[in-house]
């Protein structure tokens, strides 16, 4: 009989960690939480392996006659996402020639949203709110009727009545921040380090707990996260205010907010119009009132423009050692790339073959969220595979290394963390196989639905066989009711590919592939699984499991069963090696902290940041990349590939009228550090008037999950400019390009034209 506990050290992390691997069309990796350490992929992919990983004498004797000895680091290798706690007021004042107050900052934030997996802000008074249209995807299928395509038509609501509600939409705004690192650290520094972990667990969420209730309780439409800045040397309790009542009002065609599909993305000069438009309400069903908002700067920018983003980046990696970054390359990110294209070619088929049944579940969009992280990790590895890249980052840990052992009181507390920590990549690196063949295991996209539920359900049954207490069972069930439910065909094609997997990296004679198997093909074992499996359908899963009536006979059961010893393996190793991991990745941001200050922002952890830069363009493939993009070159892309899927305008954009104005300019880059999760932030100038949207970075910006170089690293924005040109010239949208002007809400289109005349 298996332990209620031996599934814990991986299970616990395993939806929080693999749902937001996915990232859907911003700057780079969208992952919120920083994931805890899960086994990844495979090193076997043809197209991974291309990216060359020679050793590193033979880097220093063949790449460009570089000696890697003097390679240094950056001033900003680490980033310039500034923390709202510690605002960097100082150096804007010294970079940008103003000092702003308390009272800017104050602005900044509350204007600021942050919704599910994206950023977004308030751009009226009457509650509008913009992000991307690829933040948005979601619910404009989600609101579209019977007969609609709005995904693809688009959705214009001409009047206040025609906005449309959607459901499981939240925007946070954060109204307060309560420094709570001094109550943290006094209660575990007297801890030995082994257990620190998990009691600043139960004391964060005491501390969470407290702070709500004297905000008002459940009840008060608070929420509080408690934020870990520089691995945890830093704690803070956000105060948010959430909104949960919310209308779509405008999103256009997929193929103005996605121009370019796959192929533009992560690249630049882009032609992308990827925003749209929602509205809070009261409870009363009025428009909320947001006092404190962004206002359109329709004067837009020009190239040498100082611009501020107020986001929510979602995961960076820029405090990782040099081994932990060597582990990824060759390891856990390129066995993650292997699996996700995989898996992509699985789903391209199913959507190909059935494209009906793909759109009622929203394949199309998970597909979209697979390219993009195909993309992301691709430049990533890159990255990764570049020497300078790791020789800087290599120079920044020996200094760091140099201030520890300088001073005895931190050599003392800190002095051989970082030796420890490659011990434990090397440690994990023992075990390739398993990590591999597992890669991201779990995922409902990358997964089959009935082999993830027979996980889950082998753990109640554990559980219950061994007496575990209601509420906990309950809370496993969870695991099993908040798996999707997808069609059986494609149910099968997944957990079929999982199967290849298995033999592929464990080998076909291993035990745990031959008793899954038992020489049958992985295609014949799954189609039995989901046809005979009470686990194939989600809500008889829930019912079934509840009420005690799966047994271990069940064959999405037995699978996991067979493959469980393999399983367990990786399990142990990581319940083995990521508590340490953290102990170490927590001690080494307190030493940090303690030598560098505030001087060097923390890594992003999905929580409201504010980065600056410059317009400015870059060099590129040998020539020069326009700091602004226009409609002319819209539809130069357009008409240049002969009108292919990618760049095929929507027929409105097909017969414009005369008054549009071809030069008005569509994106524009800027310096600004970014990463995913900033998706839909408001570009800001001096003055905190919008002048861009976020919406993606270039090819050479996806290395900033672990260093930022603001040399060739860019940030893609929509310009407000060409917002507002759609709205008055193409979609006919008066009342919005009003209120976004005058800040004055008009209940009709109608009454909107009488003013404009």
């Amino acid at each position: 009989m298996v332990s209620r506990w031996q599934f814990r050290a991986y299970s616990r992390e395993l939806h929080s960690a693999i749902t937001l691997l996915l990232f859907t069309g911003c700057g780079g990796p969208q992952v919120a939480p920083p994931p805890a350490p899960v086994p990844e992929g495979s090193q076997n992919s043809p197209e991974v392996m291309q990216i060359p990983m020679p050793d590193e004498s033979t880097l220093q004797n063949q790449v460009l006659g570089i000696n890697f000895d003097t390679v240094q680091a950056g001033a900003f290798d680490q980033g310039k996402m500034w923390t709202f706690e510690f605002p960097p007021v100082d150096y804007i004042a010294d970079v940008y020639g103003f000092r702003p107050d308390a009272e800017w900052f104050e602005r900044a934030r509350l204007g600021a949203l942050r919704i599910p997996s994206c950023s977004a802000s308030f751009v009226s008074p009457h509650g509008l709110v913009m992000t991307n249209h690829h933040c948005a995807r979601e619910f404009v299928s989600q609101v579209s009727g019977d007969g609609e395509a709005l995904l693809d038509e688009g959705f214009v609501a001409k009047d206040l009545v025609d906005e449309r509600m959607v459901e499981d939409f939240e925007a946070d705004q954060l109204i307060e921040i309560v420094d709570v690192t001094d109550e943290v650290n006094v209660q575990l520094d007297v801890l030995p380090q082994e257990e620190r972990a998990s009691a600043r667990a139960e004391l964060l969420e005491e501390i969470e707990d407290r702070i709500l209730e004297q905000r008002g309780g459940e009840d008060s439409g608070h929420e509080i996260e408690m934020i870990s800045l520089y691995n945890g040397a830093r704690t803070s309790a956000y105060v948010f205010r959430r909104y949960t009542n919310a209308k779509l009002v405008m999103a256009p065609e997929l193929q103005i907010g996605f121009f370019g599909g796959d192929p533009d993305n992560f690249t630049y000069p882009r032609y992308n119009m990827d925003f749209s438009f929602f509205r809070l309400y009261d409870e009363d069903g009025s428009p909320l009132s947001s006092d404190t908002y962004f206002p359109f700067d329709r004067d837009g920018l020009s190239e040498g423009d100082p611009i501020f983003i107020v986001g929510n980046p979602g995961s960076t990696s820029r405090l990782q050692t040099v081994a932990e970054l060597e582990y990824r390359r060759d390891v856990s990110d390129r066995f993650l790339l292997e699996t996700v294209r995989k898996r992509m070619t699985v789903l391209d088929v199913y959507i190909r073959e059935n494209p009906e049944i793909a759109e009622q579940y929203d394949l199309r969009n998970q597909y979209f969220s697979l390219s993009n992280t195909e993309k992301a990790y691709e430049g990533q590895l890159h990255g990764l595979g570049d020497p300078v890249i790791l020789a800087k980052r290599a120079d920044t840990e020996a200094d760091f290394r140099e201030a520890i052992n300088a001073d005895p009181t931190l050599q003392d507390l800190y002095g051989g963390l970082v030796d420890r920590m490659a011990e434990l990549q090397e440690l994990k690196r023992n075990h390739t196989d398993v990590v591999a063949a597992f890669s991201v295991f779990g995922n409902p996209i990358l997964d089959s639905s009935t082999l993830i539920r027979g996980f889950w359900g082998l753990q109640v049954i554990s559980m219950q066989q061994g007496g575990a207490p209601a509420e906990a069972l309950e809370s496993m069930i969870d695991n099993v009711r908040g798996t999707p439910q997808v069609p059986a065909e494609l149910d099968i094609a997944l957990m079929a590919d999982r199967f290849r997997d298995l033999i592929e990296h464990l080998g076909a004679d291993h035990p745990a592939v031959m008793s899954l198997l038992a020489g049958r093909t992985p295609e014949t074992v799954a189609e039995r699984v989901v046809s005979n499996s009470m686990l194939s359908d989600s809500a008889g899963a829930v019912a079934a499991l509840e009420s005690g009536g799966i047994t271990r006979q069940d064959p999405a059961v037995q699978a996991v069963t067979a493959f469980l010893p393999a399983f367990l393996e990786l399990n142990s190793l990581f319940a083995e090696v990521a508590p340490e991991e953290e102990v170490i990745s927590s001690e080494l941001g307190r030493a940090r902290f303690k030598i560098y200050g505030t001087e060097v922002p923390p890594d992003a952890t999905f929580s409201l940041r504010i980065a600056d830069g410059f317009v400015s363009g870059y060099e590129y493939n040998g020539t020069i990349a326009p700091v602004f993009t226009t409609l002319f070159g819209l539809y130069d892309r357009h008409y240049s590939h002969s009108g292919k899927e990618d760049w095929a305008l929507p027929e409105r954009w097909m017969d414009p009228p005369s008054s549009l104005d071809l030069s008005t300019p569509v994106n524009f880059v800027s310096t600004a550090d970014i990463i995913g999760g900033n998706s839909g932030s408001p570009v800001l100038d001096r003055d905190l008037e919008v002048v861009g949207l976020v919406f993606d970075g270039n090819i050479e910006s996806l290395p900033g999950d672990y260093i930022y170089l603001p040399e060739k690293n860019r940030s893609v924005s929509v310009d407000v400019r060409v917002i507002l040109e759609a709205l008055d010239e193409i979609y006919d949208l008066d009342r919005l390009v009003l209120e976004l002007t005058t800040g004055r809400l008009f209940e009709t289109e109608e009454e909107a034209d009488q003013v404009g005349r």
